[in-house]
């Protein structure tokens, strides 16, 4: 503890400050002490961030989070005001050094030490997990050593501090040598067997000195933990079968806390010396050796998985393919409605325009601002694709959410009319489409169904069976899906029949439809990312190469049914959090002259793109927005406005305005032909415990703004807040 210095508060909410316990990105924890003498960590937000409505958002996350876990081995929070001017928590004092400073300062743990440690752990997670939260950041700087056991804090919430360029903009939650697989490759995705294997790596830690992953950077560091063996040279004996199982990267595989807490329970109690595995510490005396790690440039982090013809596949799509283990968000290719050729017109001529579209707006009967949680409760071990949206036809709106697959939802007042399924949640719909809704199906691991409802009723219709990692894709003349051996790409109509087939090659192939028309893209190379990408024409029997396009291009659609790509500036692997790929040309590939044209951008642009009617908008994760013609490549309007994780644009040409959202649930308005802020709301009050883990979404129903934050729905005037 330090001194308090020049400017620090001399009270926070009645507690006394006697000193500074520590300091970082989100504020300033204190040591106090109430009226009575009860000492507390009080947590006191920075002032900037006070004033960011998505930071309170996330800080009454936290502490609701920490309230609804209590046990002997976490620190519980004790009084808290998230609406202050400065908003503060106070947790129950724990005095102690974190489990890196232990190490550090005395050596790795006695056997008998990590017994007790293990068994500590065990039972927070047990409570953690009990009150329905993944830590999902278990890691030796969240572990307080004291007399009595150690204590857990940080309780699997959203916290602006180390991680705030990471949080904020929705790309990961967590410290990399102590993540779990899956929480790199799919963070939305995580349970509480995440937090087993962060357990694993933990103890490994204690018993060593340093993680079974660590590298020289972060980026390698994520990479062996997805693919790598963990290097457990140096962790005793007695100690090896618990941490391996833990380490197991199949989450399935790996064992229960109870299971966990029965086998520490089973290890001595005391350090026997004299033991050939261990010191007198219970450490090996063997030096720790890393064998040299695979070059992260080798293999996509969209992992490969074996079909039951022997093919590997990966489990994302070729050209989205998470790009890499710790960068998750790098390039998505969002959805768009319609929008308008931007021309140059006067401010005059654009009033106009606005005041006579605003009288031309269509909204749904009866429509009125609304707001619905689209959450229910289900039974049994949730299959979460962490990827709720919404889809539209006409007047009608059809959403999945948490708990259920798809539901119908009234445009006009947010009632549900409908819901089916529940495996998966967390999925949008792929389409609607003539009185009919396409969903995914997926009863267990191995089988995955494309089912097609009644829009009226949610009747099932029709089901087949799919592949488990392909997306099903509506096209102009049907649904195009792979099956589920990987050999073919199948075709069905309305009705469900299989209208045509085409072979699969044996070498990565994806399903994509551009312009409406069917296409696969193949790549070569055995992992996806790796070598140049290949366009193939779908037709009944038969598909054509029609165009190569470089390795880490980027399907966009496609403009005069010449589908466009992105191409990147560079084809390196990058798996560095925050990285975000620039692209510097636009290839549009002429189906007739079998040719590619290359139109350069004026200069490299990163960012989620978005092709709607003509125009590419490259979405940044600060916020900044950049419209490019796809004729031309030329930069319409660039607009920075620092509202962060913006959603995929919806466009209007009714107001001639492009729509985003926040995954706060913040609306905001700019001009489509010139960029400018029209207007934006405030962020939600309380948008849900998942909106840091899902991408927000913005949509148009007739003219009203529907929008996801989290699994919280909502609609909202085109005309703005006032």
């Amino acid at each position: 503890m330090t001194s308090l210095s020049t400017g620090d508060p001399e009270s926070i909410g009645g507690y006394t400050l006697l000193g500074r316990l520590g300091a970082g990105g989100m504020g300033v924890v204190y040591l106090g002490v109430s009226a009575s003498g009860r000492q507390v960590a009080v947590k006191l937000v920075h002032g900037p961030h006070a004033q960011e409505e998505e930071f309170r958002t996330r800080f009454r996350q936290e502490i609701a989070a920490a309230r609804r876990v209590s046990g002997a081995f976490t620190a519980p929070v004790v009084d808290a005001d998230p609406d202050a001017e400065r908003p503060w928590m106070a947790t129950l004092y724990v005095p102690g050094l974190n489990l890196t400073e232990v190490v550090k300062q005395d050596g790795p743990l006695s056997l008998r030490e990590l017994r007790a440690l293990g068994l500590g752990l065990t039972e927070a997670l047990r409570d953690i997990h009990r009150a329905g939260l993944v830590h999902r950041d278990l890691k030796p700087g969240n572990v307080l050593m004291t007399e009595d056991g150690p204590r857990v804090i940080d309780f699997g919430i959203s916290r602006a501090s180390d991680n705030q360029s990471l949080t904020t903009t929705g790309r990961m939650i967590g410290t990399p040598p102590f993540m779990s697989p899956e929480q790199l490759a799919s963070p939305r995705d995580v349970t509480p067997a995440s937090d087993v294997f962060s357990l694993g790596s933990l103890l490994v830690f204690a018993a060593v000195g340093t993680g079974p992953f660590d590298a020289d950077s972060p980026y390698i560091t994520g990479y062996q933990v997805a693919y790598g063996t963990p290097d457990l040279g140096g962790v005793p004996e007695a100690l090896l079968g618990i941490v391996e199982r833990c380490l197991d990267k199949d989450p399935a595989a790996r064992p229960e806390l109870t299971d966990i807490y029965r086998m520490l329970q089973a290890l001595p109690e005391s350090d026997a010396p004299g033991s050939p595995k261990t010191g007198k510490s219970g450490q090996s005396t063997r030096p720790r050796h890393r064998t040299a790690s695979r070059n992260a440039a080798t293999t996509s982090a969209s992992a490969a998985t074996v079909t039951g013809t022997g093919k590997r596949r990966r489990t994302r799509t070729l050209l989205t393919g998470l790009g890499a283990a710790l960068a998750v968000t790098g390039l998505s290719i969002g959805v768009g409605v319609f929008v308008s050729d931007p021309k140059t017109t006067t401010a005059a001529e654009n009033a106009a325009s606005t005041r006579a579209a605003a009288r031309a707006a269509s909204l749904p009967d009866g429509w009125r601002p609304w707001q619905r949680e689209l959450r229910y409760d289900v039974q049994g071990i949730p299959l979460d694709y962490g990827n709720p949206g919404c889809v539209t036809e006409g007047s009608a709106l059809f959403c999945g959410g948490t708990g259920f697959t798809a539901a119908r939802i009234d445009a006009a007042s947010g009632r549900t009319l409908w819901r089916t399924g529940t495996r998966p949640q967390g999925a949008q719909p792929i389409g609607v489409r003539d009185g009919l809704v396409y969903m995914y199906e997926q009863p267990d691991d191995n089988t995955r169904r494309v089912v097609a409802l009644d829009a009226g009723t949610g009747h099932r219709r029709w089901q087949r069976d799919i592949n488990v990692a392909e997306p099903a894709i509506l096209y102009d003349g049907g649904l195009l899906t792979m099956s589920p051996d990987s050999s073919s790409f199948v075709a069905y109509g309305p009705a469900g029949k299989e209208l045509w087939r085409a072979p699969s090659l044996d070498e990565y192939c994806t399903p994509s439809v551009l312009g409406g028309a069917p296409y696969a893209l193949c790549s070569a190379a055995r992992e996806a990312g790796q070598a140049p990408v290949d366009l193939m024409k779908l037709a009944p029997g038969s598909l054509t190469e029609t165009a190569t396009l470089p390795k880490k291009a980027e399907a966009l659609g496609a403009v005069g049914e010449q589908p466009l790509f992105l191409a990147p500036q560079t084809a390196k692997d990058v798996y560095e959090s925050g990285y975000e790929r620039p692209y510097n040309a636009l290839l549009r590939v002429d189906l007739e002259a079998w040719e590619v044209r290359r139109i350069p951008l004026a200069r490299p642009l990163t960012g989620a793109a978005t092709l709607v009617d003509g125009v590419v908008y490259f979405v940044r994760s600060d916020g900044t927005v950049t419209a490019v013609s796809a004729d031309s490549g030329k930069q319409l309007w660039q607009k920075v406005t620092d509202v962060e994780s913006l959603s995929a644009p919806a466009v209007s040409t009714t107001y001639k305005r492009v729509y985003f959202a926040n995954r706060f649930g913040r609306l905001l308005a700019l001009d489509s032909r010139t960029g400018a802020e029209e207007w934006r709301t405030s962020a939600l009050d309380d948008p849900g415990d998942k909106a840091q883990n899902y991408p927000p979404r913005v949509l148009l129903v007739k003219d009203a703004l529907v929008a996801m934050a989290g699994d919280t729905a909502f609609s909202r005037s085109p005309n703005g807040p006032n």
